[in-house]
């Protein structure tokens, strides 16, 4: 068992801007680095100013995934943590974002086994 954590912030040109969307997003994303649908995923959009665009989860067997996407600037801004008690491909995720145009790409991994340490850091 491993304890991956992955955080990722993205600015993008083209941003998921529907439930409907953000799930399939969410479902491919899960198929992509070979997990399985505990429950979910569930979508909704956030229509609060300054924190407007849609919100999602689903969860993993191995734990969950989620993202919230602010649709009210270009670029929009992409939050998107991936945490999982399996090993999965944090360059999938990363290229998991290629439909909504990145301009910019940062994340971090973290090793959640006992005595915590961060991986590293890296953009794209």
């Amino acid at each position: 068992v491993v304890h991956k954590h992955m955080i990722m912030r993205a600015e993008v040109n083209e941003p998921l801007i529907t439930p409907t969307e953000t799930k399939k997003w969410l479902r491919d994303l899960v198929k992509k680095i070979d997990m399985n649908i505990l429950g979910g995923p569930y979508s909704s959009y956030v229509t609060k100013e300054g924190n407007r665009g849609v919100t999602g989860i689903v969860m993993i067997e191995t734990s969950h995934i989620s993202i919230h996407i602010w649709d009210e600037e270009r670029p929009a801004l992409v939050q998107c943590d991936v945490y999982s008690c399996a090993d999965f491909s944090h360059v999938e995720v990363v290229q998991s974002l290629a439909q909504m145009e990145p301009t910019k790409v940062d994340y971090l991994l973290l090793d959640r086994e006992p005595n915590m340490k961060w991986s590293g850091s890296w953009q794209w």
